[in-house]
């Protein structure tokens, strides 16, 4: 899959790895750090120096031959590029243990991302409180976000309810999905659906181990 720049196909495994950029570069500028080569970034990320150079010029010229780059001003070109300028409204389906785990995690305000309610089907758990907001029954949701819209849906629901739950919020008009259900959803074509599938990365590190242990 790919994504667009100004007219230009995108792989998604480019736009992954700006996510990449973004966390090293944030993490130098609050070391202090003015600037830094390409080669010093690719050593800091795992990759080539050239990689780093051919994934950047997908989004326009940001280096200086002999320079290298000035991290602060990389850093804030990546998060333009990220859409992280802009503050994106959240609300989070599923407040099992994964749910409560993402609502607590406190880098996302930071980056811009609010989230503004949370939603289960267990009548015990509604009127609780995870990161500090109050858990309301999913039988608001709809009418909670007629009244709120918000820019992403989190779903951490089972599989068998994750549609249902795409299709509720797609129809109130949330433009992006962050879907954690090991299913994979059908929204319409103006709509993003990132999938996360987290045993994926436990499953690449077991085969890394095996190879390397063979």
């Amino acid at each position: 899959m790919t994504k667009k720049t100004d007219g230009k196909q995108i792989p998604q495994r480019v736009v992954s790895r700006l996510a990449m950029y973004y966390r090293v570069l944030s993490q130098l500028e609050q070391g202090g750090i003015e600037r830094v080569s390409s080669r010093e970034l690719g050593e800091m990320m795992g990759i080539t120096p050239s990689q780093i150079r051919q994934d950047l010029s997908y989004f326009g010229e940001f280096g200086q031959q002999g320079y290298g780059y000035r991290v602060s001003n990389l850093y804030k070109e990546i998060s333009k590029i990220l859409g992280l300028e802009k503050q994106h409204t959240m609300v989070l389906i599923g407040v099992g243990n994964l749910g409560r785990a993402l609502a607590s995690y406190t880098n996302f305000r930071r980056r811009g991302f609010e989230l503004v309610a949370a939603f289960d089907v267990r009548e015990e758990v509604v009127g609780k409180k995870v990161a500090d907001i109050e858990i309301k029954l999913m039988t608001e949701l709809r009418s909670f976000l007629k009244e709120n819209p918000v820019d992403i849906g989190v779903i951490t629901v089972p599989a068998s309810q994750a549609q249902q739950v795409a299709d509720i919020l797609t129809q109130e008009g949330v433009k992006g999905i962050w879907n954690f259900a090991p299913i994979k959803l059908s929204v319409p074509e103006n709509v993003i659906v990132e999938h996360v599938h987290i045993s994926d990365s436990l499953f690449a590190l077991s085969f890394r181990l095996r190879e390397k242990n063979s």
